[in-house]
C-alpha cells in the first residue's frame, strides 16, 4: 500500500468516525465537513474541539446530508492534554427537534440537514458542535478496505442472517470493509439494542486507530494527508480550519480515550413508532462532564 493513499484515510478516520478521504475510487461527496453555525462568538473551552460524526443512510441517488443518520457519534478532541471522547447517540432517540417537534433524532438531518442535527443533539446533551462531517456505507467500507481491515472485539457472539458478513465470534473479530458495516450496524439480534448498536460503532472507531495510530510517525504524514483532505472532501471549511482538525486528530493519545453511549428505555410513540426514550438526566451529564476538557466516565 502507497504512503500517499494510506495518510488521507488514518487522518478522517481519526477525526472521528465513520469517514474517508477518496483515494480516487470513491466520489467526494462521500465525506462532506461542515461548519456549525454557533449562537455565540466567544469559545468558552479553545482547547477542545467538537465533532458531531454522522454515518447517512442515503441509498444512491439520495443526498447524503438529507437522509437519516444512521450512526450518530459526538466526538471531542482536547488539543492540549490528548484526551478524547466519543458519546453515542442510539439513532431512534426520541427527541425534540428544534423547531419541528418530537421526532427520531435521525430525522433532524431529513428536515435540515446537517445544522438541525447537530441542533437536536445540543438539545439532548448539552454540547455545542464546532463542525458536523457526515460520510456513507461506500465511504465507511472503502476505508476499512483501504487500510487493510480492522480487528474487532465483540463480548459475544452474535450474527444477522440478512448480512452475508453478518456473524462474530466472542472476542477478537478480523474483517474488512463489509464486516465492519455489518458490526456497526447490526441492532436486532442484540439484547441492548440501538444502544448496543452504539457501542459496536464505538468499537470500529477504536479498532480503525488502532490499526493506523502507528502510521503517524512517517514523515510528511501530516502535510500530506491534510493536502489530500483538502483536495478530495467535500469541505466547507477554510484550508486553516482543516488543518487545524488534523492537528487536533494527531494529538490524541490511545490511553485517553474515553467511549459513552446515552442509556434509556425502547418503547412506542402514541403512533405506534418503535423508539428509544434517551436517559435525558445521563445525556446532560455527559455533556456537562466532558464539554471543558473531553474527559468522560460512563
Amino acid at each position: 500500500m502507497s504512503r500517499r493513499r494510506i495518510h488521507p484515510a488514518w487522518l478522517v478516520a481519526l477525526l472521528a468516525v465513520l469517514m474517508l478521504v477518496p483515494n480516487g475510487s470513491t466520489a467526494a461527496s462521500d465525506v462532506v465537513v461542515v461548519p456549525v453555525r454557533k449562537a455565540s462568538a466567544i469559545d468558552l473551552s479553545p482547547h477542545v474541539i467538537w465533532i458531531l460524526a454522522l454515518g447517512s443512510d442515503a441509498r444512491p441517488g439520495q443526498r447524503m446530508t438529507r437522509s437519516r443518520a444512521d450512526a450518530i457519534q459526538l466526538v471531542g478532541i482536547n488539543t492540549r492534554t490528548g484526551a478524547a471522547t466519543a458519546i453515542g447517540v442510539p439513532r431512534d432517540s426520541w427527541v425534540r427537534i428544534p423547531g419541528r417537534g418530537n421526532d427520531k433524532i435521525n430525522s433532524a438531518m431529513v428536515l435540515g440537514g446537517p445544522q438541525l442535527m447537530a441542533r437536536a443533539v445540543e438539545d439532548l446533551v448539552g454540547i455545542e458542535s464546532d463542525y458536523v462531517m457526515v460520510t456513507d456505507f461506500t465511504g465507511f467500507r472503502a476505508l476499512i478496505d483501504e487500510i487493510g481491515g480492522v480487528e474487532l472485539r465483540s463480548t459475544k457472539a452474535f450474527s444477522d442472517p440478512k448480512l452475508t458478513a453478518g456473524s462474530f465470534r466472542k472476542g477478537k473479530n478480523d474483517v474488512g470493509g463489509w464486516g465492519a458495516l455489518s458490526f456497526a450496524r447490526i441492532r436486532k439480534p442484540l439484547l441492548g439494542g440501538d444502544f448496543e448498536r452504539s457501542a459496536h460503532q464505538q468499537e470500529v472507531l477504536r479498532a480503525i486507530h488502532a490499526r493506523l495510530r502507528s502510521q503517524q510517525h512517517r514523515p510528511g504524514f501530516l502535510d500530506q494527508g491534510t493536502l489530500a483532505v483538502i483536495k478530495h472532501v467535500d469541505a466547507q471549511v477554510s484550508p486553516k480550519a482543516l488543518f487545524r482538525l488534523t492537528r487536533a486528530v494527531t494529538s490524541v493519545r490511545a490511553d485517553r480515550i474515553s467511549r459513552c453511549v446515552i442509556g434509556g428505555s425502547v418503547g412506542e410513540t402514541s403512533g405506534g413508532a418503535s423508539v428509544v426514550f434517551p436517559n435525558r438526566q445521563q445525556a446532560g451529564r455527559y455533556g456537562r462532564d466532558a464539554e471543558r476538557d473531553a474527559v468522560l466516565r460512563c
